[in-house]
């Protein structure tokens, strides 16, 4: 109850502010959505650049997170016996304690550094989505990987001693079995670590760049969109501007990918979830 009261009053804070924004005569709803260009400074606010920005650095994330986080979950759960399950699991829980703030000089320091070693100088910008992207996905799998595997270890002990009553092997039982009999929990995860690649801040504010641009090009600099939050959240322009309010509509956006993205979780789980005797 708690919980949804203090829902309530975020979205109706974000929701008024959103208004006032709007209501300044100085954008349309329509030019918000659909303009190409995110100047305050000229009047433009065309959220698509923030947007981009912010899709390619949660899908690099996902191309990272979501294969790496499933071959875990499998391993731990099909393959791993007590004792290096006792070992990776803390390892996992103390990647996901790690602050933001250090994957995101991680991958200003590191990241991109090697990126521009392999790509090139001329290439790779110094900040860039890519190797935003690559943080956000390290980040992100320790929460994949838990809760694939939880989805896995649900699975019952009498469909994989089908299998190998059959004669198959662990492989095959792990990826025809046990993977596609929990895919509603898989599919949860997946979606959940998107939902949090989409939110985060810390990393994509130090490594992904402070200027938008609309770019299909993961090794330019790029802004996103909870970065220009941060940005002018900051302090620099005065409250009450139309430029400050403009974090308020940005953010009632991403709640509603966020809440958009946690209802296709919830209808995946209950069109594919099997319930077992």
């Amino acid at each position: 109850m708690v919980s949804i009261l203090v829902t309530a009053g975020i979205v109706l804070t974000l929701g008024a502010e959103s208004l006032r924004f709007f209501a300044s005569g100085e954008i349309s709803v329509w030019k918000f959505f659909t303009a190409t260009k995110w100047q305050p400074a000229i009047g433009e606010f065309g959220i698509l650049p923030l947007a981009s920005a912010t899709l390619m650095t949660s899908l690099i994330a996902m191309l990272i997170a979501a294969p790496l986080g499933l071959f875990v979950a499998v391993y731990l759960s099909q393959y791993a016996s007590s004792r290096v399950r006792a070992v990776l699991k803390p390892i996992l829980e103390v990647l996901a304690g790690i602050p933001t703030v250090v994957y995101g000089y991680f991958a200003l320091t590191f990241i991109t550094p090697l990126l521009r070693s392999i790509f090139g100088e001329n290439v790779v910008s110094i900040y860039n989505t890519a190797s935003a992207g690559i943080a956000i996905g390290i980040l992100i799998l320790p929460l994949i990987a838990s809760m694939s595997e939880d989805a896995l270890g649900a699975v019952p002990r009498s469909l994989k001693e089908a299998a190998f009553a059959l004669g198959a092997t662990r492989l095959e039982t792990s990826l025809s079995i046990v993977v596609p009999a929990g895919i509603s929990g898989v599919a949860a995860a997946f979606i959940v670590g998107l939902s949090r690649a989409i939110g985060e801040t810390m990393i994509v504010a130090l490594a992904a760049g402070a200027g938008s641009a609309l770019t299909a090009n993961p090794f330019r600099s790029a802004e996103t969109m909870t970065g220009y939050i941060v940005r002018i959240s900051g302090g620099d322009l005065g409250y009450d501007t139309v430029d400050y309010n403009s974090i308020f509509a940005i953010g009632i956006l991403l709640f509603l990918i966020t809440l958009l993205l946690n209802i296709i979780s919830r209808r995946i789980v209950r069109r594919f979830q099997e319930v077992y005797e």
